[in-house]
């Protein structure tokens, strides 16, 4: 069955909005952009990333690209003083993807691509992603949030909402956030 364009069926998911029609559009205004870069620039200007063992979807450059995300928008701060590498949240994505449609997965790649490179694309910055500096990404990823592209807000809240959900799905978080965890889980703690 086929779903007429712009409409979504249910089991299409967080990630749905990353159609290949949207995504071959900004992927041309990328292209033009990373064509003025040249190839041999851009594995320059990416870098190497570190081998990061396990992993049955994401690359390294992936993984780097969705820990330098997620370590913006969950910093250690007083109130919640948890360093989030430690809760290794792109192997949550890794998992996530596992078990997405092939066409989705290939979709989210794309997606990762160009947060990567959007400081260059958007921005016009001789920089990736990963390789800004802590305040200067968290001033480029929110800007994700505002753009006047709808597939960048799109990615952007569907990245804010996944990983959301799994920064505070993790019991380290609960008592942070006065949460004192399922009823279950509390009943089960409670018996001697």
């Amino acid at each position: 069955m086929t779903v007429p364009e712009g409409e979504q069926s249910a089991r299409d998911g967080l990630f749905s909005f990353l159609s290949r029609r949207r995504f071959l559009n900004a992927s041309l205004v990328a292209g033009g952009a990373l064509l003025g870069v040249g190839g041999g620039g851009l594995f320059i200007l990416r870098g190497r990333a570190p081998k990061v063992d396990g992993l049955q979807v994401l690359d390294a450059h992936e993984y780097q690209t969705v820990q330098s995300l997620v370590e913006i928008m969950f910093p250690r701060t007083d109130a919640i003083p948890i360093d989030v590498a430690s809760m290794e949240l792109p192997r949550a994505f890794d998992e996530f993807l596992m078990g997405e449609p092939e066409h989705n997965v290939k979709d989210l790649r794309k997606a990762l691509v160009l947060i990567e490179f959007g400081p260059l694309v958007f921005d016009r910055q001789v920089s990736t992603f990963s390789r800004l500096d802590p305040e200067a990404r968290l001033a480029h990823w929110n800007g994700w949030a505002t753009s006047d592209s709808l597939l960048r807000r799109q990615v952007s809240v569907a990245m804010r909402k996944f990983f959301n959900l799994v920064f505070f799905d993790r019991e380290a978080v609960w008592p942070f956030i006065g949460y004192p965890g399922p009823s279950l889980y509390r009943s089960r703690s409670v018996r001697p």
